[in-house]
């Protein structure tokens, strides 16, 4: 089906990425049951509000990764190397400053940031304990989400999932070697550590290799580049912003009006059925630097080639997703019972059927999300993903106001109904978006 597309690099990184999100999917589904099994829901449910805190602090990422992919595939592509050096450096810097104060709001406000999630008794010293860790990961983190980006924006977003994938290798292989020696939450502190140390090494090696250039000159900050950076990153930062709040806020409601042993049960149907969506969208990101290549010159070929890659990226998503999300749907319960075992929990197929469904009617949406990314209609993004966080806490408050109280697939139906809504928008706004290209322009 790749062959639709346009470049053989494109066929490649979609393949690759892919393959990419498979290798992550087999990760994930082993992992999950060892981590029940060693910690319980419990103290697993502490560990993912720590992750939770981690992704907070990604917000001062700025939109920077997705600027710095954009911006250096430009350069690459005329083959300046001092530009690449300018974004890469400028963008490293920008980070530095951000991540410094994200880490100085998590070491100040840590105590009411494990109280908001009702944490208590020892299940919260765990947490404080750790807090302070996963707040100086949380800065490297960003400068390393920058160099793995750069390699996406340098053509080879292959290289870039595949140096991803062995990170997460890396992250349960590490963890679960040291829960089998006992020592609880901090093994997955210590696995995500070591897969970001290896990211950043691998990714900068590679960056060095593909372009000889020194990333660390102060004669690399540029003022024009810090515009160009801000200016696209901040769109996509906004919407991120936005759409960032979404899963901490329904892990924050059902930690307080369903039990911290719930949000393991949310994580899970949640994470597993963003995992199914993320064979085909991992995929589908290639289109981004390859629709803003063509589209630099919107000519009617290049209106035309945009339409037909959406079309064709549409038919990959219907003819693969449709059977595959069949026979999840159909058959998750017993396969759920096998995967789990003792650790299953009932609550479980009822909550990802539900997230199945939603997930699915988001992906349809993907390939015009990243048209409109690629034309720099990045306000439509923002508004999508404005619609989506919206919709997802009103109803959400909504079943608390009228029931004082909150379940898992309450918060799951409020999941779907928000991913269709903001799916039903962005494919309108793409259709008009193409529409209006298609008017022939008035003389006079």
């Amino acid at each position: 089906m790749f062959k639709w597309l346009l470049s053989s690099q494109l066929r490649v990184n979609m393949v690759a990425s892919s393959t990419a999100a498979v290798v992550d999917l087999i990760v994930v589904a082993i992992a999950y049951p060892l981590y029940l099994h060693f910690l319980g829901y419990e103290k697993y449910g502490v560990w993912l509000i720590l992750a939770t805190v981690l992704t907070l602090a990604q917000l001062g990422n700025l939109g920077i990764s997705s600027a710095v992919m954009k911006l250096i595939a430009e350069e690459y592509g005329h083959g300046n190397t001092k530009g690449i050096q300018n974004y890469l450096t400028t963008a490293l810097a920008i980070l530095l400053f951000s991540g410094t104060l994200a880490l100085i709001l998590i070491l100040l406000f840590g105590n009411r940031i494990i109280a908001a999630f009702n944490l208590s008794g020892q299940n919260a010293v765990i947490a404080l304990q750790l807090l302070p860790y996963i707040a100086f990961l949380s800065v490297y983190v960003m400068l390393v989400q920058v160099l793995n980006s750069a390699i996406s924006g340098l053509g080879r977003m292959d290289i870039a999932k595949y140096i991803v994938s062995c990170s997460r290798v890396v992250t349960v292989g590490t963890s679960l070697i040291l829960l089998w020696f006992g020592k609880g939450i901090e093994s997955l502190l210590i696995g995500n550590v070591l897969s970001y140390i290896f990211v950043g090494a691998a990714s900068f090696l590679f960056i060095r290799k593909t372009v000889k250039m020194s990333l660390f000159r102060t004669s690399n900050l540029d003022s024009r580049s810090f515009r160009k950076l801000m200016r696209f990153g901040g769109g996509v930062f906004s919407g991120s912003l936005i759409n960032m709040v979404l899963h901490p806020f329904n892990k924050l409601m059902l930690s307080r009006y369903a039990g911290i042993s719930s949000i393991p049960v949310y994580e899970i149907a949640f994470n597993g059925s963003m995992k199914i969506r993320g064979l085909f969208e991992v995929g589908l990101r290639a289109l981004l630097p390859e629709i803003s290549r063509i589209g630099a010159n919107m000519t009617k070929y290049a209106r035309d080639r945009i339409s037909q890659i959406n079309r064709r990226s549409i038919r990959i998503v219907l003819a693969g997703g449709l059977p595959l999300y069949g026979l999840i749907i159909l058959f998750c319960a017993p396969l759920l019972k096998l995967w789990l075992r003792e650790d299953f929990s009932p609550l479980l197929p009822t909550v990802l059927r539900i997230m199945l469904v939603g997930t699915f009617l988001g992906l349809l949406c993907v390939p015009a999300y990243y048209t409109l990314l690629g034309l720099e209609r990045v306000r439509y993004c923002l508004y999508s993903n404005a619609i989506q966080t919206g919709a997802n806490i009103i109803i959400v408050l909504g079943v608390i106001v009228l029931s004082s109280e909150l379940a898992v697939s309450d918060v799951a139906w409020a999941v779907l109904v928000a991913m269709t809504l903001t799916s039903m928008y962005v494919l309108f706004q793409k259709h008009r978006m193409i529409t209006a290209i298609a008017q022939p322009k008035s003389v006079g």
